[in-house]
């Protein structure tokens, strides 16, 4: 069986990060392996969308360059919609995906080079869902042993940050994002993953931004990240969740 990756990629406001993470993904994959590039947008005012579609159009022109090749070359890129929250976003953007795997990435998070071929060689082991190791763009100390406990199998050293690859035929049996979250989506989703024993961490590091912790401070945004799971831990709702979270974290956007 071919397999070929969707990518999916909720934005919000995200214009200084779109053409980095485009050029990562470019130089490191093959076109061959990725149906679509699809990016959600939840109502950004910031030019995001357009900076997609200048890259798109430079890059149609540019084709009748003989001498540019590049590996996403012909790779469908597109832009899409969607309410406010990345469970929706996620969610919507599945609607549009081609591929057989589903590959859920941050804007801010960059995953290894040939990552397109680590997931499809782990789905074709029969693998059908995981995530990568993960290392925050930050020499803090404690974000250093943060990304290193991301080596370990837990479901508590798990996130969204670490990206998603899960196999299209799993994500519709187990129902997608529960779009009550507009925080934790991730975690549910991967709670339920790993409950029916269908996770695998790939040895393999990405790279996300510590912008959040930047912004919050590191030890004050991470006892609110703790706090949140023990909240959930205890019975909370997805709304006292986002509650708590609008309340205690400042994310710029």
């Amino acid at each position: 069986m071919k397999h070929q990756i969707s990518i999916i990629i909720p934005i919000l406001n995200e214009a200084d990060n779109i053409l980095n993470l485009l050029n990562h993904l470019i130089n490191n994959t093959s076109k061959k392996n990725i149906a679509e590039l699809i990016f959600v947008d939840g109502g950004s005012t910031d030019g995001s969308q357009n900076a997609i579609k200048n890259y798109v159009l430079k890059r149609t022109l540019s084709k009748s360059n003989k001498d540019l090749s590049t590996p996403l070359e012909e790779t469908k890129i597109m832009c899409v919609n969607s309410q406010k929250g990345r469970a929706k976003q996620m969610n919507l953007g599945t609607k549009h995906a081609t591929g057989n795997i589903l590959y859920f990435l941050h804007a801010d998070s960059f995953p290894p080079k040939n990552f397109d071929k680590l997931i499809i060689n782990e789905v074709s082991k029969g693998n059908n869902a995981g995530c990568f190791r993960m290392k925050f763009s930050s020499n803090h100390l404690w974000l250093k042993l943060a990304g290193q406990l991301t080596r370990l199998p837990w479901k508590s050293c798990r996130g969204g940050d670490q990206s998603l690859f899960i196999a299209k035929s799993l994500f519709s049996k187990i129902g997608g994002f529960d779009e009550r979250f507009k925080i934790y989506e991730d975690n549910d989703l991967i709670s339920k993953l790993y409950a029916i024993k269908a996770f695998v961490v790939i040895p393999q590091w990405l790279t996300t931004s510590a912008r959040c912790y930047n912004t919050n401070g590191v030890w004050r945004l991470q006892f609110h990240y703790w706090t949140i799971h023990l909240k959930k831990w205890f019975g909370a709702s997805a709304e006292n969740l986002n509650q708590y979270y609008l309340k205690y974290v400042n994310v710029k956007k």
